[in-house]
C-alpha cells in the first residue's frame, strides 16, 4: 500500500502544528509507525486518505459516527442551519427544541446546559457538584478517562485509595490531590476510601460502561453499590456518558436501570459536529449561572449548526432496528475474530457491548485498568499495521474500541473478516 502522500502531509503539519496532529490519539506513537494516514474525505463506512486508498472505518472518529459519514439526513440539515447563520449569540428555537428531544429520552435531565465538548461538560458538571455539596475532592476510577481538564488527568497512586498523582505536566500537585482514584469494579475499595474519608467528596465519576480503557462492562452489582455509596455520604453520582449515550441503545445507557444524579454526554449527539452537554436534577442544576453562583459560558454553546445536526443524528437512530443490527454485525465479527485468533493460536480476549468491542492481546480476563495495561501492547501493534494494510482502519492503541456504524454493510463484515484471518496468520508468522 502507498502512503507517501500521508507521510509528506504529516512531514509539512509538523513544521506548524505541534506533533503534528491535534490530538496526540491521532498519533501512531502506540503502534510505531513513520506517520498516520492523512484522510481527505469520508463517505458512510469508508475514509479515504490522501493517497487515494480506501479504509472501511471502525473508528468512527473514537466513536461519534454512528450513523456514517457524510449521512444524507444530517447533510441536509447542516447545510440548511449554514445557511440561515452558524452563530447568532443569542437564544435560538433550535437548542430548546434539541434539549426538548434528549429530556424526552433521558427523563433524568431534568434541566440541561449545552457546551462544546465532552472536557467542557464534565469540567463543567464538576464544578456544578462541588457548588452543590459545598465539597472539593472527588473520586474516580483508574483508566476512566474524563477530558483533559486538569482535576481529571491524575493516575491511580499506589493501593486502592491512593491520593491522585499528576498524569500530565502542568497539574499542578496541589490539584491532583483533590482527586482520589480507585479500580473499576472493586466495591471494597470504594466502601473503604468513603469510610476513612466519610465527607471529603463532593461526587463520584464513572463511566457506567466504560470505553477509555476498552469496552468493559461493570461486574453485576458494582453500579448499584456505587450509587448507594453515594447516596449514604452524600455526595453526587455523575455518569460520563460522552461515549456511551445513544451508542448502545436511543438514550443514556441506563445500564442496570442505576441512575445518576448529574450526567455528562458528547460525541454522538452533535450528529459529527462539536457539541458537549451536562444536566440532571433542577435542584442541583440550579447552581449553574444564571440562577445561581457557579459560573460556566461558551459563546459556541447551543449554536445552530451542532444542534440542528444533533437533532437530525437522532432522527437516524430513532429508526426500528438500528441497534439490534449494530450489535448484531459486532456480534458476527467478535465470533469470526474468535475462531481467527484461535486457529491461529494467539492469546486474546475480547470485550463487547452492543455494537462496540475491543480486542485484547491476551487471555486474562479485562475487568479493572490494570488488567488492560497488562494486554500485549506489542502484539496489538502488529495487528493494527496488519488491518491497516489491508484497508481496515482501527484506533492505533490497543485501549479503544472498534464501533459499528449503520453504514457498515455485509460485504464490509466480509472483508474484515478476511482480513483479520490473514493478519491473525501474520502474527503467528512472527512469533
Amino acid at each position: 500500500m502507498n502512503t507517501e502522500q500521508s507521510s509528506i502531509w504529516h512531514e509539512r503539519a509538523k513544521q506548524v502544528i505541534i506533533g503534528g496532529v491535534n490530538s496526540p490519539s491521532r498519533s501512531f506513537k502506540a503502534v510505531g509507525g513513520e506517520s498516520p494516514i492523512t484522510i481527505s474525505k469520508a463517505q458512510g463506512a469508508y475514509l479515504y486518505d490522501v493517497d487515494g486508498n480506501r479504509y472501511i472505518d471502525y473508528l468512527a472518529a473514537y466513536g461519534p459516527i454512528i450513523a456514517g459519514h457524510a449521512h444524507p439526513h444530517i447533510v441536509e440539515q447542516v447545510n440548511l442551519a449554514m445557511s440561515e447563520g452558524s452563530l447568532y449569540g443569542t437564544p435560538t428555537p433550535y437548542e430548546t427544541l434539541f434539549a426538548e428531544r434528549l429530556q424526552a429520552v433521558i427523563p433524568e435531565l431534568e434541566r440541561i446546559r449545552f457546551v462544546n465538548s465532552g472536557t467542557e461538560a464534565m469540567m463543567s458538571v464538576i464544578r456544578v457538584a462541588r457548588a452543590y455539596t459545598g465539597r472539593s475532592k472527588i473520586l474516580k476510577f483508574a483508566g476512566c478517562y474524563h477530558g483533559h481538564a486538569d482535576l481529571v488527568l491524575v493516575a491511580a497512586g499506589s493501593g486502592p485509595s491512593s491520593l491522585g498523582v499528576p498524569d500530565s505536566a502542568g497539574v499542578p500537585a496541589s490539584v491532583a490531590e483533590e482527586v482520589v482514584t480507585i479500580p473499576y469494579n472493586d466495591v471494597s475499595a470504594l466502601e473503604a476510601v468513603f469510610a476513612a474519608r466519610e465527607n471529603e467528596f463532593s461526587c463520584i465519576l464513572i463511566e457506567p460502561v466504560v470505553g477509555n480503557f476498552g469496552i468493559v462492562t461493570p461486574d453485576d452489582g458494582f453500579l448499584e453499590a456505587v450509587r448507594l455509596v453515594a447516596t449514604q455520604y452524600g455526595a453526587l453520582l455523575i455518569y460520563d456518558e460522552v461515549i456511551t449515550a445513544f451508542r448502545f441503545r436511543f438514550g443514556a445507557v441506563q445500564y442496570n436501570a442505576v441512575e445518576p444524579d448529574l450526567m455528562a454526554l458528547g460525541k454522538i449527539i452533535g450528529g459529527g459536529l462539536p457539541i458537549g452537554a451536562y444536566g440532571g436534577k433542577q435542584a442541583i442544576m440550579e447552581q449553574v449561572s444564571p440562577l445561581g453562583p457557579a459560573y460556566q459560558a461558551g459563546t459556541l454553546a447551543g449554536n445552530p449548526l451542532s444542534m440542528r445536526a444533533g437533532m437530525a443524528c437522532l432522527d437516524v437512530l430513532m429508526q426500528p432496528g438500528t441497534y439490534e443490527a449494530l450489535a448484531k454485525k459486532a456480534d458476527i465479527l467478535t465470533k469470526e475474530i474468535h475462531a481467527a485468533a484461535n486457529t491461529y493460536g494467539i492469546p486474546h480476549t475480547i470485550n463487547r457491548y452492543g455494537g462496540a468491542f475491543t480486542l485484547f492481546f491476551g487471555e486474562r480476563p479485562v475487568r479493572t485498568y490494570q488488567d488492560a495495561v497488562h494486554t500485549d501492547g506489542k502484539q496489538f501493534a502488529s495487528f493494527f499495521h496488519a488491518m491497516l494494510r489491508r484497508n481496515v482502519c482501527l484506533a492505533p492503541s490497543k485501549y479503544e474500541a472498534w464501533f459499528l456504524t449503520i453504514a457498515h454493510s455485509d460485504d464490509d463484515i466480509a472483508h474484515t473478516v478476511t482480513a483479520v484471518q490473514e493478519s491473525m496468520r501474520e502474527l503467528q508468522s512472527l512469533q
